[in-house]
């Protein structure tokens, strides 16, 4: 029996992955990892120039990504299906005595996409984790202040929720990271407002990345990037 690996690349750096990460990558046979059709996929193009010669690569395409709202009944049809579809082709290579890598963005249990297949497959076959970095791990770091002080209390929010909701939580919180941006921008702006936390928000872009952008939020003149973008208020609390 072969051995699944969720394998957590990290923020973006290649610098910043574990040296079992690396290990793994450098010696793997299969290795499969989730883009958008017509795409190369994000964790893909962080292990360019790391994977073995002669390595079997299994592209799992998304069957859809931002083309219907996530409350559309399809959305979540189609996402399980897919799910389904690729776990039985990872569970046969394992079944049949090979090992598998899946690369993941970020920490594979931090709302990444391998947590789907992680609970279609750790009771059939053996299914090893491996943790990194965080992506807003990466961001508040960019900032170069902490992310929390203290008996400060972090919460992490996506943007995907209900304006009202979003508020809720902003109003309960010391330190704040958002998100899953892209498209719920101007709403999250106005939530930040509201809840008088928009002054002292941060926007970084790419973080860790080469083209890595961090300001202000109040001060942001361009587009932001839909994917790659996490704000950050930084909490305040008790220090020495």
């Amino acid at each position: 029996m072969g051995k699944i690996y969720g394998l957590g690349l990290g923020p973006g750096d290649p610098e910043l992955m574990s040296l079992k990460t690396h290990r793994l990558l450098t010696n793997a046979k299969h290795v499969a990892f989730f883009r958008k059709k017509g795409r190369s996929g994000q964790a893909r193009k962080m292990v360019d120039g790391l994977l073995p010669e002669g390595v079997i690569e299994f592209p799992m395409e998304y069957p859809v990504t931002t083309e219907i709202p996530v409350t559309d009944p399809r959305y979540n049809e189609l996402l399980s299906a897919f799910y389904a579809e690729v776990s039985v082709h990872l569970r046969s290579l394992a079944e049949s005595g090979e090992d598998v890598v899946v690369l993941c963005e970020g920490d594979p249990f931090f709302y990444g996409s391998f947590m789907h297949l992680y609970t279609r497959l750790n009771h059939l076959v053996d299914v090893e984790v491996v943790p990194a970095i965080t992506g807003m791990s990466g961001a508040w770091t960019a900032t170069g202040a902490p992310i929390t002080w203290g008996d400060d209390v972090l919460t992490v929010l996506m943007g995907t929720l209900e304006e009202k909701d979003l508020v809720r939580h902003m109003d309960d919180t010391d330190a704040l990271v958002v998100m899953k941006i892209g498209r719920n921008f101007d709403k999250v702006v106005r939530a930040l407002k509201v809840s008088g936390k928009y002054d002292d928000a941060w926007i970084v872009q790419f973080a860790t990345m080469p083209n890595q952008t961090i300001c202000k939020l109040s001060e942001m003149t361009e587009k932001v990037t839909p994917y790659f973008s996490i704000i950050v208020v930084h909490g305040q609390g008790r220090r020495p």
